[in-house]
C-alpha cells in the first residue's frame, strides 16, 4: 500500500492533472481527490508539514496553504500535539441528514434529467425541448443572421472609446429603464422605421425577445390565465409562457395572419402574442383587416397584445411594414425588437416598448427582477446607432440576404423540377432570414428533418411548431447564415431529400 507521500507524488506526476494550477492549488486537488476516493480514509493521519515538503520537493509553505484550505474545506482537522488527520465525512452527512427530519424516513424518489440532478416537474417539462442543439448554426438553419459579416473593428473602437471614458455609472446595474441615449436612438429608429408611436419614457432596453416575453408574462398575467398564440407558434414564446404556467390557446395562422372563429372569440385571454409583419414560422403578414379585429378584440377582451417585431429590418423589396402598435389608439399593445438578428446574437440586447400606464410598474421590475446591466455595451451601441453606422450595417446585410434567398429559390425550384411544380410550393415573401418549403400533407415533414440532417442540412418540420394538430407541412429552410457557395451544394443535397419524400 502506498504511502500518503506516494500516493499523492503519484497524483501530482500526472501530466493532466491540473496542469495550469499552482502547486499548492495541485496539491490541495490531489488530497481532496484521495480522500473522496477514500484511498485516505477517515482517521488517517497526513505528514507533517515537513515531512511531506521534503518527500515531494516543494516549499513547506506550500504544504502549510495547501492544509490549511483542506482544514477549511472540513477534509481534515488538526489535534494538537498529536497532528493532523482526515475527517470522517460519512458521519458528518448523517448526522446533517439527521438534521430536521424525522429518523429512518425514506426520501421519496425524484425523476431526474439526463444529466442525472433532479428537476421539478416544471423543470422537466421545460428541458424536455433541449432547443439548444436543434437551433445551433449550421446550413439552412432557420432564424439564424450571419453575424461574422459584422464590423468588428469598428465595434472594438467604439467600446475602447467608451472604456477609456471611465464612467462610473456605467458600471452600475442602471435603473431607469437602460441607458438613456441608448433608448432615445431606438426611440427615434422606431418612429422613423417602425411607425410606432413612442416616447423614450416607454421604452425598456431588455437582454432580448425572450426576457420581453418574460416580463410581459410575470407582470401581466397570473397562474392559469390563458395566452392566445398563432398556430403554428415560435416556440421560445411558447416556452416562456409555459413556464409562467400560463394556458395556452393555439389560433390558426392563414395566409393574412391570427384568423379568429367563434370558438376562439368564446376564451378570455390576458396577453395575444402576434408576430404579424412577418409571421413566424409560416412567413405569412397579417393584413389591416385582421390588424384592427385583433385591436378591438383586445379592447373587449381587456387583453395585452404582444408584439414581436423579430426580423423587420429584412424585407427586401420596398419600405418595412409599418408596425401594429402605430394603429393601437387604447394603449394596449406591447411592441418589442431585438438586435440579436441585425448584430450578432451574443449581444443580448432588445427593447421593449409599454403602453404609458405600465412604464413604472415595468421599469421597477426590470430592475428588481432582472439586474440588467450591460450599460458599457448600451453605450456603444447608442454611439454605433448616432454615427450612422446601423443604418448602413443594414443597408449592407439586407442586400446580401435578399441575394442569397434568391439564390436559395432558384437552386431548388431549379433541382426539383417541374415534376414537382404542382406538389412543392416555395413560399414568396420577400422578407426574414428563412423561407417554407410547402409539402404535400401526406409527406412526413419529421422524416425530411431528420434525413437531411444526416447530409449535415439543419432545416426544421413545420409541423412541430403546431400545439393543434398541424393542418401544414413543410421544411423551414434559413438562408441567412450560409455563403453562396454552401447554398448552391447544400441546395442541391435538400432537393434530393424533398424529391425523395415527395416521391
Amino acid at each position: 500500500m502506498l504511502s500518503t507521500s506516494d500516493l499523492l507524488a503519484h497524483t501530482l506526476a500526472e501530466t493532466d492533472f491540473h496542469p495550469r494550477l499552482p502547486q499548492q492549488r495541485r496539491l490541495y486537488e490531489a488530497a481532496k481527490a484521495a480522500i473522496h476516493k477514500q484511498q485516505l480514509g477517515a482517521g488517517s493521519k497526513l505528514p507533517s508539514s515537513r515531512d511531506l515538503a521534503r518527500d515531494l520537493g516543494i516549499s513547506r509553505n506550500t504544504v502549510i496553504a495547501a492544509f490549511e484550505q483542506l482544514a477549511a474545506e472540513g477534509y481534515v482537522h488538526s489535534e494538537l500535539g498529536s497532528g493532523t488527520y482526515v475527517s470522517d465525512l460519512q458521519a458528518h452527512s448523517a448526522s446533517m441528514r439527521g438534521v430536521g427530519s424525522a429518523p429512518h424516513s425514506p426520501r421519496a424518489a425524484v425523476p431526474s434529467s439526463g444529466g442525472g440532478m433532479p428537476l421539478s416537474h416544471r423543470g422537466q417539462a421545460l428541458t424536455s425541448f433541449a432547443a439548444g442543439p436543434r437551433f445551433e448554426i449550421q446550413p439552412f438553419a432557420p432564424g439564424d443572421a450571419d453575424f461574422s459579416s459584422f464590423p468588428f473593428k469598428l465595434w472594438q473602437r467604439l467600446q475602447n472609446r467608451v472604456w477609456r471614458e471611465a464612467r462610473a455609472d456605467l458600471l452600475d446595474y442602471g435603473q431607469s429603464g437602460g441607458y438613456l441615449p441608448l433608448r432615445q436612438a431606438i426611440t427615434e429608429y422606431l418612429r422613423i422605421s417602425r411607425s410606432v408611436k413612442v416616447q423614450v419614457e416607454q421604452v425598456m432596453i431588455t437582454s432580448g425577445t425572450q426576457q420581453s416575453l418574460d416580463l410581459c408574462a410575470q407582470l401581466l398575467a397570473d397562474v392559469g390565465d390563458t395566452a392566445w398564440v398563432e398556430d403554428p407558434c415560435y416556440w421560445g414564446a411558447r416556452r416562456v409562457f409555459e413556464a409562467r404556467e400560463l394556458k395556452l390557446h393555439p389560433i390558426t395562422v392563414d395566409s393574412d395572419g391570427m384568423a379568429l372563429e367563434e370558438a376562439d372569440l368564446a376564451t378570455t385571454p390576458k396577453l395575444i402574442y402576434v408576430t404579424p409583419s412577418h409571421q413566424y414560422p409560416t412567413g405569412a403578414v397579417m393584413s389591416l383587416t385582421r390588424r384592427r379585429e385583433l385591436l378591438d378584440v383586445a379592447v373587449r377582451k381587456d387583453a395585452w397584445i404582444l408584439e414581436d417585431d423579430y426580423d423587420s429590418e429584412f424585407r427586401y423589396t420596398g419600405r418595412p411594414l409599418a408596425a401594429l402598435q402605430g394603429l393601437d389608439n387604447d394603449d394596449r399593445v406591447l411592441y418589442m425588437g431585438t438586435f440579436s438578428k441585425v448584430l450578432y446574437p451574443g449581444i443580448k440586447i432588445g427593447y421593449l416598448v409599454v403602453p404609458p400606464a405600465l412604464i413604472n410598474g415595468f421599469k421597477s421590475a426590470l430592475y428588481d427582477l432582472q439586474r440588467p446591466g450591460q450599460l458599457m455595451v448600451q453605450a456603444a451601441l447608442a454611439d454605433f446607432i448616432a454615427l450612422g453606422h446601423f443604418t448602413t450595417h443594414i443597408r449592407k446585410i439586407r442586400q446580401t440576404y435578399g441575394a442569397r434567398r434568391e439564390l436559395l429559390r432558384r437552386t431548388l425550384v431549379h433541382q426539383l423540377g417541374s415534376q414537382l411544380a404542382q406538389t412543392v410550393t416555395i413560399s414568396s415573401e420577400e422578407s426574414g432570414l428563412h423561407l417554407v418549403v410547402e409539402l404535400p400533407d401526406r409527406v412526413d415533414d419529421v422524416a425530411l428533418e431528420k434525413l437531411a440532417a444526416e447530409s449535415g442540412i439543419q432545416v426544421k418540420a413545420l409541423s412541430t411548431y403546431y400545439l393543434a394538430p398541424p393542418v401544414r407541412r413543410g421544411l423551414l429552410v434559413g438562408y441567412a447564415y450560409c455563403t453562396p457557395e454552401k447554398i448552391a451544394y447544400y441546395g442541391r443535397l435538400l432537393a434530393a431529400v424533398i424529391q425523395s419524400g415527395v416521391r
